[in-house]
């Protein structure tokens, strides 16, 4: 998932970019509180905002995505672990908070709450079709057969298997796979798609490209037989 950090501590942002990286996930780093609010009208999955920054702190920007409308889930950070300043980060809109200096693994533990929260999700496997991919482990089977993916592969096949039937166009797949180091371009997301494509032979769904629009997962609709034998034992048709 694409994540934007807003950290002014570069020995704290650098270990949760890289920690991140590592798991999955596509992260951005402003070190500046003025730089991010540049920012807060861009697709990202989820901010990671710390409280105390240059020139516009943490409030101020989490006052400034809910004010626009936009209900990108927002995980706090902070040195300070009085109440007070964790009620106003709540009242403001604030969907967690977590106080520095903190385990990664809380850290990766929260950040999955919160983006199968917005997901609508209930838990950490996201199931599509005969594809279950456990949003924990970063691993996907087929039918129950481990599936061999890359880090990006799990990211991609994550994006449009939460959301069968939307078409999803190289630009914002680009957005959310990689970041402004990457340069990335149209055919690396197609080469991508390809190498799926062929990881997910026997999947009862496909990644169909629409030209000029994008790509979209499509399920495959059940066979005759397999509809009949789901049918109750002497029911009418």
């Amino acid at each position: 998932m694409r994540i934007l950090l807003v950290e002014d501590t570069a020995d704290v942002a650098e270990a949760i970019v890289s920690h991140l990286t590592r798991t999955g996930h596509t992260v951005e780093w402003e070190n500046h509180g003025g730089q991010a609010a540049r920012r807060l009208d861009e697709a990202f999955d989820l901010l990671i905002l710390d409280v105390m920054l240059p020139q516009t702190d943490g409030f101020a920007l989490l006052e400034q995505l809910r004010a626009r409308g936009r209900h990108t889930p927002v995980l706090m950070l902070t040195a300070c672990g009085e109440i007070e300043e964790r009620v106003r980060a709540l009242d403001l809109g604030a969907d967690d908070y977590l106080v520095k200096p903190f385990d990664f693994r809380e850290l990766e533990a929260r950040i999955r709450v919160l983006l199968r929260r917005s997901g609508g999700e209930p838990t950490n496997l996201l199931q599509c079709a005969n594809l279950c991919i456990d949003r924990k482990s970063r691993s996907a089977t087929l039918d129950g057969q481990p599936i061999e993916l890359t880090r990006r592969e799990v990211t991609l096949l994550e994006i449009i298997a939460a959301r069968p039937g939307r078409i999803f166009n190289k630009d914002e797949l680009m957005d959310r796979l990689f970041t402004v180091d990457d340069t990335p371009n149209a055919n690396t997301v197609e080469q991508y798609v390809a190498r799926l494509r062929k990881k997910l032979a026997g999947a009862a769904f496909e990644i169909r490209t629409l030209r000029g629009l994008g790509y979209q997962l499509v399920l495959h609709a059940p066979a005759a037989g397999d509809v009949a034998a789901s049918s109750p034992a002497g029911a009418l048709h």
